[in-house]
Parts: C-alpha cells; structure tokens; sequence
C-alpha cells in the first residue's frame, strides 16, 4: 500500500528519486500524468491499466467527460525507474505542477502525488483547518 509524506528534492536534470519504502509497490515502470490541484499522479503500471480502461469506457459526448480524460491521457507519460529509484519528470509535467526543487511526494494507497512543497504545505494547512467539516461530509455518505 501507498502511504506516507516525503519530502524530496528535483535535480538539475529534473529527476526525482522515488522514496525506498514505495520503489517496490510501484515498479520499474509507471505512469506520470497531470493530477488535480496541480499535483502530478505517478500511478504502478497495473493500477494505471485499470484506471485507463474505466476511462476510455466513458462516454465522450459530455463535455467535462472528454476534458477530464484529456487531463489524465493526453498528460500520461510512461516512466522508468533508474538503478537509483530516480524517475525522470518531463518539462510540460514540471511546469503543470509547477515544481521548484523542493517537492513533496504522498502515498494514497494506489498512486503517489508529487507536489511542490509550498503547495503542498498551503493544501495542507487549508485541509487541516477543514478536517472537521470534511469529516461530517464523508459522515453522510457513510464513510466514517
């Protein structure tokens, strides 16, 4: 399972290294796209392949439909892990995320989210401040 906040660093040559504790649960090869609240999904191959099928199965005639599997197909990019557990994050992902050299990478259960650390520090605190009124939303859908 994917869990956990890491706090990591992009080298020069836009590399991030994958915390040890995920590289096997991810694998040496797996999908990086654009995700929401300007973060980056970094999916395992298996969990992507699903994904991908539940959503080339939707319907295309609504609009929102179409953008968002644009957002998550058109912005996928397939990606290796290296010797060093080091995944490459290409330009046009780099700038949607808006990733500076401080990133933070969160595991959720079956994908990771690469954030830019001021983001993610700004998502979280706001999250933070709003636990209890999420709570009591989850609460009447009967989750918690």
């Amino acid at each position: 399972m994917l869990i956990g906040e890491y706090k990591h660093a992009l080298d020069p040559k836009k590399r991030l290294s994958i915390p040890i504790k995920l590289r096997k649960e991810i694998g040496d090869r797996a999908v990086l796209t654009r995700g929401l609240d300007n973060c980056l999904f970094l999916f395992p191959m298996k969990e992507w392949e699903q994904l991908a099928e539940k959503l080339g199965k939707l319907p295309f005639g609504q609009q929102d439909t179409r953008s968002f599997v644009r957002l998550l197909l058109a912005g996928a990019s397939e990606v290796e892990m290296d010797q060093l557990g080091r995944i490459l994050v290409p330009d046009f992902l780099k700038d949607y995320a808006v990733l500076k050299k401080a990133v933070v990478i969160t595991g959720l259960f079956n994908r990771l989210e690469i954030w830019d650390e001021q983001r993610w520090t700004n998502y979280k605190n706001n999250l933070e401040k709003n636990s209890d009124r999420i709570a009591e939303k989850l609460g009447e859908l009967g989750i918690v």
